[in-house]
């Protein structure tokens, strides 16, 4: 009789420990199998973990934005800076995680110790310098101003220009819109069939700096220390009103090395203007916004209002797309 109250009470405790298995999964929610699927996806998620950290993923193309917290030389921001330098930033960061891109949106108040010379505008360059070693495994990088707005954010820039980019850009300006008159006598030597390092829109006054590419090469490192060198920018920055622009076009004219690798796009290709910009060529439409451009640039907006027209522009991109 002891023998089997022993075994029956043996027989329950495993009965118990059985149960309690058993509730212990459940009270969890599990199901055996369903721990099973649980230690799948851990798994998955494990191997995934250690392929991005041993084999991460770059971004081929950045999107560089300056800002200028506070104000610039002459003035501090007020509401509507803010709120122009909030949708603005939204536009491109909401542009670029739609298709891979990186953003560096880029604080340049803190380079005012170039302000006495005006001087803020030629920050920029030092700003792509910085960025480049930021993103040591970036190609491309796309320069926006602040006053610029994706109009057309669903398509791509591989789309919009470099998978056609031969069929996109013009090299030799001689045979191109040349509101500059640059002729090939004045730099000999040109060698086209290097590879396009810079894409430069232009306006109806000459190159446009507003939104334009550059490619990392030795020639861009060149180019970018020869652009920021003081003995260079102190010759004429009193005169060059356009400031790193005309100094750019100045390279341009005389160096042939430069000129091999710079390719040039139509304004509304990257870079269309509101009217009120150019105002010396107003009825010319190869500078002016047209429905389903690409980006729309407010240049000169300080001398108009820059706000109202950022608005109009972002309501206008929303109707357009429906």
């Amino acid at each position: 009789m002891v023998r089997r109250a022993r075994a029956r009470n043996l027989n329950e405790d495993d009965d118990d420990d059985d149960m309690s298995r058993r509730y212990g999964l459940l009270r969890f929610g599990f199901t055996p199998a369903g721990w099973l699927v649980l230690v799948v996806i851990a798994f998955i998620a494990i191997v995934y973990l250690l392929l991005y950290v041993l084999f991460p993923s770059h971004p081929k193309l950045v999107i560089i934005m300056p800002i200028n917290q506070g104000g610039g030389v002459l003035n501090w921001k007020g509401p509507q800076e803010w709120a122009v330098e909030k949708v603005s930033i939204g536009n491109k960061r909401a542009y670029a995680r739609k298709h891979g891109y990186e953003l560096a949106v880029m604080d340049m108040s803190m380079q005012r110790k170039y302000a006495h010379e005006w001087r803020e505008s030629w920050e920029k360059v030092d700003t792509i310098k910085r960025v480049m070693r930021d993103h040591p495994h970036a190609e491309w990088f796309w320069w926006l101003d602040l006053t610029t707005f994706i109009m057309e954010p669903s398509i791509s820039l591989e789309r919009h220009l470099f998978d056609n980019l031969q069929e996109n850009v013009v090299r030799n300006l001689s045979v191109a819109y040349n509101p500059l008159d640059m002729r090939d006598v004045e730099a000999p030597y040109v060698d086209f069939s290097q590879p396009i390092n810079m894409i430069v829109p232009q306006d109806c006054g000459g190159f446009n700096l507003g939104s334009f590419f550059l490619r990392r090469s030795e020639w861009t490192e060149r180019l970018l220390d020869v652009w920021w060198d003081p003995v260079f920018y102190e010759q004429k920055h009193m005169q060059w009103a356009q400031k790193e622009q005309d100094a750019f076009q100045e390279l341009y004219r005389s160096q042939s090395w430069l000129r091999s690798s710079v390719a040039f796009v139509g304004n509304r290709k990257i870079n269309a203007f509101p009217p009120g910009a150019c105002t010396e060529a107003q009825n010319d439409r190869q500078f002016f916004y047209a429905e389903r451009d690409f980006v729309i640039n407010l240049a000169g907006c300080v001398y108009r209002n820059c706000y109202d027209e950022l608005m109009y522009y972002k309501e206008l991109s929303s109707s357009v797309r429906g």
